[in-house]
């Protein structure tokens, strides 16, 4: 199995429940989902004339629409190159779950790392069953994609986008299916770091006892 890999760096985590944990992040290419606020709309779309070698896309310092394509070995030799020290690795994207990320993310836990994955719920989460499944449902947004049953009751974590009320509304009707596990961790991230967002995160996360994702790296300024 090969994917489509915009990018590979370490930071730290500045989102939900593994905030400040240093990171590694993975990043495919391909998304069809459409939100408006997004911040990596470069990797929507999966262009054949913009693959690229491989080394372009590990320590990357500025955002492209270029990708290369790698196996998992690749994957974990690219680790070993950088030198990176972090043990949790992020899958992130983009939409990774276009992708059957089992194969990946097996062969990242048997070498010792932990493995996040970072989703909208809007396809099926094929990995391996050790990962910790981040869920952020993307709900009416342009590619009309539904946020599936599945993918809830796959959630250990639920981080939804919040910039006014009717985005709680939302979560609401996402919790009222029921689908989802009874210690599932829920956070609230406020959109584009926006007051009156912020604000009404806040109130909501203190009234529901729920967690605020304050997209920790923006304020620090780091990727």
């Amino acid at each position: 199995m090969h994917y489509p890999i915009n990018e590979i760096f370490q930071t730290l985590q500045g989102e939900g429940c593994q905030t400040g944990r240093a990171a590694i992040f993975i990043r495919l290419q391909g998304c069809p989902v459409g939100c408006p606020w997004c911040d990596t709309r470069h990797t929507w779309v999966v262009s054949p004339e913009r693959q690229v070698p491989v080394e372009q896309v590990l320590d990357r310092s500025s955002q492209s629409d270029g990708w290369a394509r790698l196996d998992s070995q690749a994957v974990l030799h690219a680790l070993q190159q950088l030198g990176y020290t972090a043990r949790l690795v992020v899958i992130t994207g983009g939409e990774p779950c276009l992708y059957d990320l089992r194969p990946l993310s097996g062969a990242l836990l048997e070498a010792g790392y932990e493995v996040q994955l970072e989703t909208s719920g809007t396809q099926p989460i094929l990995i391996h069953p050790a990962a910790w499944v981040t869920v952020s449902p993307k709900v009416e947004m342009k590619g009309g994609f539904e946020v599936l049953d599945e993918a809830l009751a796959r959630a250990d974590e639920i981080k939804h986008p919040v910039a006014r009320e009717k985005h709680i509304e939302e979560l609401d009707a996402l919790l009222a299916r029921r689908c989802h596990k009874p210690n599932v961790q829920i956070a609230l991230q406020p959109i584009s770091q926006q007051r009156q967002a912020t604000a009404l995160a806040i109130q909501t996360c203190i009234e529901r006892n729920w967690r605020l994702s304050a997209q920790l790296h923006k304020y620090l300024q780091i990727d």
